[in-house]
């Protein structure tokens, strides 16, 4: 029988999820249910996901603000003031972040980027920066007050928030003082107090090898805070509070831990029930960005955090459109497709830089991965929390 589709995403309907509840026996269960309904067939290299939120749910990894205005004291020490460098324009990510940290401290410079944070949200339309000859970004310190006499109102295109306010009142009133430094040196922050925590996601290692060699006292990174392991709170050996998500008003939620020990052990649970190879992989945010409003979905410090060994690497494909527009234009349609799909049999097993393989765009196969997976679950009120894939590694040439 002909086979009218290549690759099938479809996300799996779940019961809400909640601390303790075994995700290893209800995955599995559910496929199982799935398969006896007639709408599942298993077959080799079948990739399951896992969205990370809904493991962290399980493993029960939350911390209090109290948690990390500890932390954030005991490595610190006492100190009259605390920089943070860059943190990201977000209420879900870094603002139940930024009111335990001003528990912590008696006052709190907060060093913002402008025109956008590292993932894109902006203060104003970055366009005006062209516009307002007078204002070197890379170059420029602002003060609140100059940025709006500059650029106007600094509202969030999308959520309409000022963040700038927000942010403000936030420490405020945990009872800290706060200053708003506007500028995209990291090193300014030294101007201003010598103890820094690093709060950008992707930067981070430059950020904060350009303040130490600038000379700071004191310098950690959000990975480092509620990294060490604990039986009173939640907390995360790799990656601290980055990719947590504000789970109440005095709560988040880490990013999961034992990613790895926790795909291979349901990647051998699948295998054992279908018989077949299913990959395994968590993923967070989806690797893409908003054409609207600029901004990259990535707030979580990587797409996947965990997968099975066969989703390691990149596609290697050649484009079937450049072919039949310039190798086999001139053949009638039979006869091109025939060449086409004996190319792929018959392709180069490195096409990194070959013709044929012009306008492929290899990117690892869990970030690639991970953004279809992020699209089709959703973050709303889909309920489909894992996302089962089909056919992603055939080719035009499988049958």
């Amino acid at each position: 029988m002909k086979r009218y589709f290549g690759t099938v995403a479809r996300g799996l309907r779940s019961p809400i999820i909640n601390e303790g509840d075994d995700l290893l026996k209800i995955i599995p269960g559910l496929l199982e249910a799935a398969v006896a309904s007639g709408q599942l067939e298993y077959h080799d290299r079948d990739i399951l996901a896992v969205t990370e939120s809904i493991l962290g749910r399980s493993q029960g990894n939350y911390a209090s603000i109290y948690d990390i205005r500890d932390d954030i004291q005991k490595k610190f020490g006492p100190i009259d003031r605390l920089g943070l460098v860059f943190p990201i324009l977000s209420r879900n990510r870094f603002s139940i972040l930024l009111k335990a940290i001003s528990l912590a401290v008696p006052e709190v410079v907060l060093l913002l980027s402008y025109p956008t944070d590292e993932v894109g949200n902006a203060l104003f339309n970055p366009d005006l920066t062209y516009q307002h000859g007078n204002i070197n970004p890379w170059q420029d310190v602002l003060t609140v007050e100059e940025l709006h006499k500059e650029f106007g109102a600094t509202h969030h295109p999308f959520t309409g928030i000022d963040y700038l306010e927000l942010y403000q009142n936030i420490v405020e009133e945990a009872g800290a003082k706060c200053q708003i430094v506007l500028a995209n040196n990291a090193e300014e922050i030294l101007n201003y107090t010598p103890n820094v925590l690093v709060c950008d996601i992707h930067n981070r290692a430059n950020t904060r090898r350009r303040i130490e060699e600038a000379g700071v006292e004191k310098v950690f990174s959000l990975t480092e805070i509620l990294s060490e392991p604990s039986d009173k709170h939640g907390y995360n050996p790799d990656y601290g509070l980055l990719g947590s998500n504000k789970a109440d008003e005095e709560r988040v939620k880490l990013f999961p831990r034992d990613c790895q020990d926790f795909v291979y052990r349901l990647a051998e649970i699948l295998c054992r029930q279908s018989g077949k190879q299913i990959e395994v992989m968590v993923y967070g945010d989806g690797a893409f960005k908003d054409p609207v409003g600029k901004i990259w979905e990535l707030a979580d410090p990587v797409v996947s955090p965990g997968f099975t060994t066969g989703l390691k690497g990149k596609p290697n494909e050649v484009k079937i459109k450049y072919l039949a527009d310039s190798t086999y234009n001139n053949l009638a349609s039979t006869e091109q497709t025939a060449k086409i799909i004996d190319v792929i049999k018959h392709k180069h097993e490195d096409l990194v830089g070959k013709e044929e393989s012009e306008g492929t765009t290899p990117r690892q196969y869990t970030d690639l991965l991970g953004s279809l997976s992020d699209l089709v679950s959703g973050s709303g009120d889909k309920g489909t929390p894992f996302v089962y894939i089909q056919g992603y590694f055939d080719s035009y040439a499988d049958e």
